[in-house]
């Protein structure tokens, strides 16, 4: 069986709801949403992780499942898409999930033991200092299981959202070193974390794939050789357990005046005011998952895909993120 799996940041699908959960159906929020809906759709996903999603309230009494579940109804008529939450995040967007049940089943599978919940405090050595300090996910990763339709595992899957390099707020020079290495071991740690989960599916047989918005590329930049790590690089894995290491979807990105290609998004750097292309969005998979192939959804980059060109205005401003979408071959009927 072949399925469509992508991972897609939808930047602050909150806006697109009312404060009773309910799609909003006027103005630029209804034609956002009807520009996310065609690049759904056109996509036709099995499985779409989502970052930046609808706010899960901590009493219950709005997830992001059910807004996802009447959003899709509402803007993908004739879909049958079920949504699928987690761990309310201590902020407002949500990690979360929509996929098809009639292709396979998903669970929320958390690691439920004390200590190594995704929403409790962690400690890391960020540094090698052999000194741990803690840590703890600003948006909890939500833990996943991928089934068959006859419940055997296909894979489990963390959908992520981690730390922002990114400062927002007027500083000097020197706050400004300091703030961003603080942030780095930050982003560090909750990958640390992640990659730590991922060994445990691994030892126990479990395939595994990791997705979202990670905030971070392939390559060392300034902070990256200061630390001698990339917060991508501790996700895959250790060279020393090649058996264990994750491959992404994508091919390798390549630097050249603009930034990185493939990519995902852009951002202004503060200093130059340019516009640098970034690839920090990702899928990255365990060994034993055949990944038949993989693509960012760029339209600027796509220019020979003419699933990606028919929608290539609401690719540009439905998010300002592209997403990416992979397909996986499964033994399963």
């Amino acid at each position: 069986m072949i399925l469509k799996i992508g991972v897609y940041n939808v930047e602050w699908m909150r806006d697109l709801f009312d404060t009773g959960g309910n799609p909003k159906m006027t103005g630029k929020e209804l034609v956002r949403s009807q520009q996310l809906a065609e690049v759904i759709q056109a996509m036709n996903p099995d499985f779409l992780g989502i970052v930046e999603g609808p706010n899960t309230l901590v009493d219950g009494s709005k997830t992001a499942s059910l807004q996802l579940e009447v959003w899709t109804q509402t803007f993908i008529p004739g879909s049958n898409y079920k949504g699928i939450h987690g761990f309310p995040s201590a902020g407002q967007q949500e990690l979360c999930a929509i996929y098809k049940p009639d292709k396979i089943n998903v669970l929320f599978t958390p690691e439920t033991k004390a200590g190594k919940r995704f929403d409790e405090p962690f400690l890391q050595d960020t540094t090698n200092r052999l000194i741990k300090e803690q840590y703890k996910h600003y948006r909890p990763p939500l833990e996943l299981s991928i089934l068959g339709l006859d419940d055997t595992l296909i894979t489990r899957v963390i959908i992520a959202h981690t730390k922002s390099k990114g400062i927002f707020d007027m500083v000097d020079y020197a706050r400004f070193e300091q703030i961003s290495a603080r942030d780095r071991l930050k982003l560090f740690a909750e990958c640390m974390s992640i990659r730590e989960r991922c060994d445990e599916y691994l030892e126990k047989s479990q395939q595994v794939m990791v997705m979202g918005d990670i905030n971070d590329g392939f390559e060392l930049d300034f902070y990256e050789n200061k630390f001698s790590k990339s917060a991508v690089e501790i996700l895959l894995g250790d060279l020393w357990k090649p058996e264990f290491v994750l491959k992404s979807v994508l091919p390798k990105p390549k630097l050249n005046s603009y930034g990185y290609t493939p990519n995902s998004s852009r951002y202004r750097d503060r200093i130059t005011g340019d516009e640098v292309n970034v690839l920090i969005d990702h899928i990255l998979a365990s060994q034993k998952i055949k990944v038949i192939n993989g693509t960012v959804w760029n339209p600027y980059l796509e220019k020979d895909n003419p699933s990606i060109q028919s929608i290539s205005n609401s690719l540009k401003r439905a998010s300002d993120h592209f997403p990416i979408l992979c397909e996986i071959e499964t033994t399963n009927p």
